[in-house]
């Protein structure tokens, strides 16, 4: 009892200093309020700077709070409210605002039951407010955020057994709903076959960790649409619940595609889809690593006339026929071969576990095939045809650049023999004396005269002590220029090492430059000025 005697006035005094609660103290019959020394340190005066008038709070109140504060006084007035309770602005000395938490009441009335005094106290939450404006902005940055990468957000409350998804959610998975509440075996039921083991065990990993665990997974809209997600999880305990699973949802689709058209791309001709050089060398060398049976033939497919066709008809003709003959050459293969564009008019075929025989049926369906090619409109009068050089590999210790050297050197063999044909590798052909320089170069002169790559060069030659006049001859050189526009040395064109000679007699080297000219359909070049000598390999 001592205890309660003790609690008085002064006592609750303190109590309200120490919980920094400014009181206030309204008698509606005489108008006067009190404000008590908290009330006005916590706008920054000191005692008696402030008039104790019943407006003084409506008079420091922030314009924009005026409205609401006087309603909310007049409704517990009127009887609509069993207290006064809002949040309000007051003007501290300094000039900044400071957010006051006001609650009170009546808590007198007179013999007829009208209030005739209120009583109340104000908190400052201004640092409340502060942090409110600040998770605020956060919220509006993350849900900016959350917009502009398409992420849709959604948790699993263990306890209740409840899923909820918003908005994007929803829209992501096809699934129309006014709520954020939805059927709890609803995420299970768009799952694809193929992913939905993984995807639900890593769906539960999170209860086992405080880590993220980021999982993506395939599902199947109810349109049928399969579509790739990726989502992040993490379990968030709650001292009130089980807690719950909060996750993340991207939609990834279209970032799968393109990384899946990169992948693509690497591996493959962008003009004909087939297999790039890499690729392809990459395939041989692992098909002869791991090859359960041999041979496997290695094809090397040399398109003929294909300059002469895009020099005619255009750059654009030259890939449509391109084009073509690759999709004829694909339609010609077993299931398990492969093929690829090597370069240029160049192709390359792998066919596992193939004889003599297959490979020599497969060689004369794409010589059909390539003779069949689509040419276009503007290119009706020209011709294509192929020479085919084909390699058999039968062992591991072939390396894939010895398999394609040879499948090139029985190509060079059909080009040699009239194109339009394939040839078989042989070791004896190659071991012959000179034979596959003799074939290589008989192919690259055909190419070269195809190609306007034949040039010829003259050189005067002169008697002894004898002025041109009394001599008048010309030795003429004839010269390959190589596909790069570069001389090919003599001594690397002839089987024999020397140079391809022709002497004529000149009656005038004017005269002689125009029928050399004619004679070859090539350029002369040299007939007046310093001319290169016989065999040289200077260019």
């Amino acid at each position: 009892m001592a205890g309660k005697k003790n609690r008085n006035g002064a006592f609750w005094e303190l109590a309200l200093e120490r919980a920094h609660l400014g009181v206030w103290d309204w008698d509606l019959r005489s108008g006067d309020c009190f404000y008590s020394p908290m009330w006005s340190q916590m706008l920054g005066y000191g005692e008696g700077e402030l008039a104790m008038t019943s407006d003084l709070w409506l008079r420091l109140t922030h314009p924009d709070d005026r409205e609401q504060a006087v309603a909310s006084g007049e409704r517990h007035l009127s009887g609509q409210t069993d207290t006064i309770e809002t949040e309000l602005r007051l003007k501290h000395k300094s000039g900044h605002w400071v957010w006051v938490l006001d609650r009170g009441g009546v808590v007198e009335r007179d013999a007829e039951g009208r209030p005739v005094r209120m009583m109340g106290v104000q908190t400052d939450i201004t640092k409340q407010k502060e942090a409110e404006h600040e998770l605020e902005q956060v919220n509006a940055r993350f849900r900016l955020a959350l917009a502009a990468s398409g992420t849709g957000i959604w948790h699993y409350d263990l306890a209740a057994r409840k899923s909820y998804w918003d908005a994007r959610t929803r829209q992501i998975f096809g699934f129309v709903s006014d709520t954020d509440e939805v059927p709890r075996d609803l995420w299970h039921s768009y799952l694809h076959p193929d992913d939905k083991d993984d995807a639900e065990r890593a769906h539960m990993a999170p209860l086992q960790t405080r880590d993220v665990i980021a999982v993506q997974y395939r599902i199947i809209r109810r349109d049928g649409e399969i579509r790739h997600i990726e989502s992040l999880l993490r379990f968030i305990a709650d001292a009130q619940s089980s807690g719950q699973i909060l996750g993340t949802v991207r939609d990834i689709t279209e970032a799968k595609r393109r990384e899946q058209d990169l992948a693509h791309a690497a591996h493959h001709d962008a003009l004909t889809g087939l297999l790039n050089r890499v690729a392809f060398d990459r395939l041989l060398a692992d098909d002869i690593a791991t090859a359960r049976q041999f041979p496997l033939a290695v094809f090397y497919v040399d398109l003929d006339y294909f300059k002469a066709l895009n020099d005619f008809a255009g750059h654009a003709a030259g890939d449509l026929a391109l084009k073509s003959v690759a999709k004829g050459i694909v339609g010609c293969l077993p299931p398990s071969a492969h093929a690829a564009r090597l370069g240029g008019d160049e192709f390359a075929l792998l066919v596992p576990d193939c004889d003599v025989q297959q490979a020599e049926r497969l060689a004369g369906a794409v010589l059909a095939a390539v003779r069949n090619a689509n040419l276009g409109s503007t290119a009706t009068s020209r011709k294509l045809a192929a020479s085919i050089g084909i390699a058999f590999v039968a062992d591991r210790n072939t390396t894939v650049a010895d398999a394609l050297a040879c499948a090139d050197d029985a190509c060079y063999a059909a080009k040699a023999a009239g194109r339009d044909r394939f040839a078989v590798f042989s070791t004896d052909g190659a071991s012959g004396s000179g034979g596959l320089n003799a074939a290589r170069l008989a192919a690259d002169t055909v190419d070269a005269m195809e190609d306007g790559r034949l040039k010829l060069f003259g050189q005067e030659i002169h008697r002894l002590g004898q002025p041109w006049e009394k001599s008048r001859q010309v030795e003429v050189l004839a010269r390959l220029v190589g596909r790069s526009g570069r001389l090919i040395p003599a001594g690397r064109v002839h089987p024999g090492g020397g140079a391809v000679r022709h002497r004529v007699q000149a009656r005038s080297l004017d005269h002689q430059h125009g029928a050399l000219a004619a004679w070859s359909g090539a350029e002369v070049r040299g007939a007046h000025a310093r001319l290169q000598p016989v065999g040289s390999d200077a260019e």
